[in-house]
């Protein structure tokens, strides 16, 4: 029994991958990201995972001032090598593009929100907020799984480091006052 042959897209091109390689591939799976130079193909999602896009991605849409618009399954380029797909963005309505647009730049991004899974929990954890920050996207949300319940963990970028500092954790309610005022029920998702 002989195994298929690799697929000849995935092989790394001298150099290795680079960002715009996600709009010229093509047979990419997707929301295929490139983080670090590698591409991340996504997994199957979970419920939760589905359940608290949705809440997020809706409530945020009902929130944001005119100046922003919110967005999912699209792509921020970082740099060459680094093109991850936040599960939630919220970027600046002038800045907002066409319809063929795939990817964001950092500076039109005004929140990243990533929603850890199994698979992607060092990646959701460490590694994405890192580049973020470094980029200089000034808001970042990671969300876990509490026991079937979201737990919000609020970030605000230190201008002076580029890295994240912790501002809140949100168990049943997500009230801030930046990037915008934000008051959302958390406990919703356990009524869908």
């Amino acid at each position: 029994m002989n195994a298929e042959p690799f697929p000849q897209w995935l092989r790394p091109p001298p150099g290795g991958f680079v960002a715009e390689d996600l709009d010229r591939l093509p047979d990419l799976p997707p929301h295929t990201e490139l983080v670090d130079g590698s591409f991340v193909f996504a997994c199957p999602q979970s419920k939760f995972h589905v359940q608290v896009i949705a809440l997020l991605e809706s409530m945020l849409r009902r929130l944001a001032p005119a100046g922003m618009r919110v967005r999912h399954g699209m792509t921020v380029t970082l740099g060459r090598d680094q093109r991850p797909e936040p599960d939630v963005l919220v970027v600046r309505a002038h800045t907002d593009g066409g319809m063929e647009r795939t990817t964001y730049w950092p500076e039109e991004v005004v929140l990243a929100v990533e929603v850890v899974s199994i698979e992607s929990r060092t990646r959701d954890r460490e590694r994405k907020p890192q580049l973020y920050a470094k980029a200089g996207i000034a808001y970042f949300w990671r969300v876990e799984n509490g026991d079937g319940h979201p737990v919000v963990y609020v970030y605000e970028l230190d201008p002076a480091t580029k890295t994240y500092a912790l501002t809140g954790i949100h168990h049943d309610r997500l009230r801030l006052s930046v990037p915008f005022s934000v008051d959302i029920d958390l406990t919703q998702i356990d009524r869908r």
